[in-house]
């Protein structure tokens, strides 16, 4: 009689990639460390299970609770053989996960574990801290307001301002944007005092001096920037109106360009390879003194005048739309139509002018003349009264534009003032160009984090430490994203190859700068195979593709990550 063979199939993908990524991160280990296990609870530790949730999220996009348990079933063979042998389903259950959001929205514990894992990612893969970014954004939610709670209304960055919000700022390094430390602040908290605890964080947690610190204008408050130079690190951020009035700027200008000095010119190479002038500038020393903490911080500042030659075309651009529009409404200012008041008097046609003009922000550009002339008005006689002219007002508005004027505000558009302590020799004005324009690192964490693959917005969890730690938990998982995209790139750029394969639709593109979203996409549908009978177990994996062998070389792991899930058969 023939026994009966039982056939199981599982969805392997990227797990075995993103376990064995996160043993090397040793974060189940950290995470344990910091935040240990209660003596009389079974089963896996805080750390593992945080593990295990971390790998749902970034294998499914998808940060929910309710949906770990099912998904953690149907692979349970691949779980095991990637290192957790002892886990079962109800190691991740909704309370076990909720466990976790408590304890990492314990403030002390985790900027612990967080100042630990900066140090350890810098020496594990060898990278050298140079510069750091920071911003702050905010995240909404449709739950209610509470007075002493998180969620609080205020500037939202989510151009939501009638929903409630949580603000989180983020301090990343280059050139990956690797985050090294966190807040979460209750979404009615201003942005400026919150540059000044990141910034000591991570000098205490790097336990090095020297750092560039980049930022928007909200870092560039004055005790911030004290702060900054009192501790021996650089920063480099544009200046508000607040700090440069633009009639101050305006004047810096004028005087640079009538002096006849040149401008230094700032280029980068195009899609051809050619250099291509993107910028223009010059700049200026400033003595600086700031009252701070019972002392006086005195120090010489750089004060960079940039002109973005796009920022400044576009402008101009608009600047010729404003002035086309302001003339077209001036000649229809006196047609009469259905509908629109008459204007009967010169203040009002005056009143009119203005609006326009101020409406449109072109005081100064354009002479407006205004002509009235005095006209009989015939009066239909009615009922036996006598007819007899009145007397009217007509106006006729002429416009010219003052040439001298526009030109000169021509050449003030675009302009925008940055300010650094860093010496000349080691961020010129084109290093300090190319630096801000980098800004964007940090605002793609913030688009993965509140979008795909992190999902955290809108925020749906009910509970301030569960909000909190989720927020936390998924800054963890934008450490794994960033850590495995920084080692395929400067794998890549240490051997001076391209990878080719990751585009849908264009298999023979190819790319030094691979995003771990493709990466993990190139190992979809990899399924195990378990055929099992009375005393005998049998695993077959396919082969993998040439792109999975070279993605798993570039990351350091062998074919063996894969391929020892069927080693006990």
């Amino acid at each position: 009689m023939k026994e009966a063979l039982n056939i199981e199939t599982e969805r392997t993908d990227d797990l075995p990639l993103l376990l064995t990524h996160m043993q090397r991160m040793q974060l189940a280990s950290l995470l344990d460390k910091h935040f240990p296990t209660h003596g009389l609870r079974k089963g896996l530790s805080m750390g593992e299970v945080t593990v295990v949730w971390l790998t749902h999220v970034l294998s499914q996009a998808d940060h929910r609770m309710n949906r770990v348990q099912d998904w953690a079933t149907r692979r349970l063979t691949t779980l095991h053989g990637c290192g957790l042998e002892s886990l079962t389903p109800l190691d991740v259950t909704d309370d076990r996960l909720a466990d976790v959001l408590r304890l990492l929205s314990d403030d002390e514990r985790y900027q612990a574990f967080e100042q630990e894992l900066m140090g350890h990612l810098l020496r594990v893969y060898a990278w050298d801290a140079t510069c750091v970014r920071l911003d702050t954004t905010t995240v909404s939610s449709y739950a209610d307001v509470n007075a002493e709670g998180l969620l609080q209304l205020g500037h939202s960055k989510d151009h939501r301002p009638d929903l409630p919000q949580v603000k989180i700022a983020l301090a990343t390094l280059d050139p990956f944007g690797i985050p090294l430390v966190s807040e979460v602040l209750s979404g009615e908290k201003a942005d400026d005092p919150l540059y000044v605890p990141l910034i000591d964080r991570v000098h205490q947690g790097l336990a090095r001096a020297g750092l560039l610190y980049v930022g928007d204008c909200k870092m560039a408050a004055e005790k911030t920037r004290a702060h900054i130079q009192a501790q021996g690190d650089f920063y480099l951020c544009p200046l508000s109106a607040l700090h440069v009035p633009p009639a101050t700027l305006a004047r810096y200008v004028t005087t640079y360009l009538a002096a006849g000095s040149p401008l230094i010119q700032i280029e980068r190479e195009d899609e051809a390879g050619q250099p291509q002038s993107i910028a223009q500038g010059y700049e200026m020393l400033v003595e600086m003194s700031v009252n701070a903490q019972d002392r006086v911080i005195c120090w010489q500042e750089r004060r960079l005048i940039i002109q973005s030659l796009d920022a400044s075309r576009a402008a101009q651009r608009s600047l010729q739309e404003r002035l086309e529009k302001a003339e077209k409404a001036m000649e229809e200012l006196m047609v009469r139509k259905q509908g629109k008041p008459r204007l009967s008097s010169r203040p009002q046609v005056e009143e009119q002018v203005q609006s326009i003009l101020s409406s449109l922000r072109i005081e100064g550009l354009l002479q407006v003349h205004i002509q009235e002339e005095s006209a009989q008005q015939p009066v239909r006689a009615y009922r036996g009264r006598v007819s007899s002219p009145r007397q009217i007002w007509r106006f006729q508005v002429h416009v010219e534009r003052n040439v001298e004027a526009i030109e000169r505000a021509m050449q003030l558009v675009g302009w925008r003032v940055y300010a650094t302590n860093q010496l000349t020799a080691a961020l010129g004005l084109a290093q300090a160009v190319e630096a801000y324009r980098d800004e964007y690192l940090v605002e793609r964490n913030f688009g993965r984090l509140k979008g795909h693959p992190l999902s955290l917005g809108p925020l749906y969890v009910q509970r301030d430490d569960h909000r909190v730690g989720l927020i936390r938990l998924l800054t963890i998982a934008l450490r794994v994203v960033t850590v495995l995209e920084g080692v395929l790139r400067s794998a890549l750029a240490h051997e001076h190859q391209q990878i080719a394969g990751l585009f849908a639709g264009n298999p023979k593109r190819r790319t030094a700068h691979p995003t771990t979203e493709r990466v993990l996409q190139a190992f979809n549908e990899i399924t195990l195979t378990s055929v099992s009978g009375p005393g005998f177990v049998q695993r077959h994996l396919p082969p993998l593709s040439a792109l999975q062998q070279q993605i798993l070389a570039l990351c350091g792991f062998s074919p063996a990550v894969y391929t020892r899930l069927t080693d006990d058969s």
